[in-house]
């Protein structure tokens, strides 16, 4: 009974305080065999998993059994050392907008590609309690003009973007 009892307060807690923005939507459809392959970090929310990460990449490959295998990789700015962590994803719905991804199974978290252009040269992830955002490319250097179109639509959206740590992709 009291296992029982834990149970349902540590799952009270997971989903009573999870905020959820109501104004933070995924694309409408991504096409999967586009959005495999190599990205380069542009810019994050700092989190203790990425912290002092420079060369920081994401490559995404489907594996056998039709999940995502997730493979994120970055060199320690303090020591030169490389890192890598590999995960899976699935995609939640036939969109492929939104994903489930774990790094320690069995913990999923949310990845909502939420801004994707249209040639699939830029990615801006996050999920829907704003918690976590990348802005990945498939260059190490993002346009300008790019960049500030990305940073307009997510202040628009009440992103802080004074949070953004911006990688150094040497």
């Amino acid at each position: 009974m009291k296992t029982i009892f834990l149970s349902f307060v540590v799952l009270f807690l997971f989903t009573a305080c999870s905020y959820k923005d109501p104004n933070i939507k995924s694309v409408q459809k991504v096409d999967l065999d586009r959005y495999l392959g190599s990205w380069y970090e542009i810019a994050r929310y700092e989190h203790r998993f990425e912290k002092d990460c420079k060369n920081v990449t994401a490559t995404y490959s489907i594996k056998e059994n039709k999940k995502i295998e997730v493979i994120n990789s970055c060199t320690k700015i303090t020591t030169n050392n490389k890192t890598e962590a590999i995960g899976e994803a699935y995609a939640v719905d036939n969109t492929n907008s939104k994903l489930k991804v774990s790094f320690f199974w069995p913990f999923y978290g949310d990845y909502w590609i939420i801004m994707l252009d249209e040639d699939y040269s830029y990615a801006v992830v996050s999920e829907p309690s704003k918690k976590y955002l990348w802005i990945l490319s498939r260059d190490k250097r993002l346009d300008e003009n790019i960049k500030k179109k990305i940073l307009k639509r997510l202040e628009s959206l009440d992103y802080d973007l004074s949070k953004l740590i911006w990688t150094i992709q040497e």
